[in-house]
């Protein structure tokens, strides 16, 4: 059974940068699309960023030039890297495969910007 732990959360100012980690278990993780997802409380999960096994990439508007999602299929684990964060990214960020194929959900990382 596949897992997702996610990693590198935290407080950062607005204008500052974050790199979170999503490391997968199990067999074929290179073969499949992976995406970034995040939530507050009240709101749907909300797509970020997804990324082929060919590494072809998208981006949800909001995010679109700042953020970056890229995966290392040798350690089988997917990258966000935000920069310039505001106030509205602030959420619980998860990884998954691509909308449609979900696997369980890994308890996320809090990613809170704020002055």
């Amino acid at each position: 059974q596949v897992q997702f732990v996610e990693s590198g959360g935290g407080l950062v100012q607005p204008g500052g940068s974050l790199r979170l980690s999503c490391a997968a278990s199990g067999s074929f993780f290179s073969l499949y699309a992976m995406a970034w997802y995040r939530q507050t409380p009240g709101k749907q999960r909300e797509l970020v960023a997804t990324i082929s096994s060919r590494r072809i990439t998208t981006y949800a508007d909001s995010v679109k030039g700042r953020f970056t999602i890229s995966r290392d299929n040798t350690k089988n684990t997917v990258y966000l890297e935000m920069n310039n964060l505001e106030p509205e990214d602030t959420a619980v960020y998860y990884c998954n495969q691509e909308p449609g194929r979900y696997l369980d959900w890994g308890q996320g990382t809090q990613v809170t910007v704020s002055s």
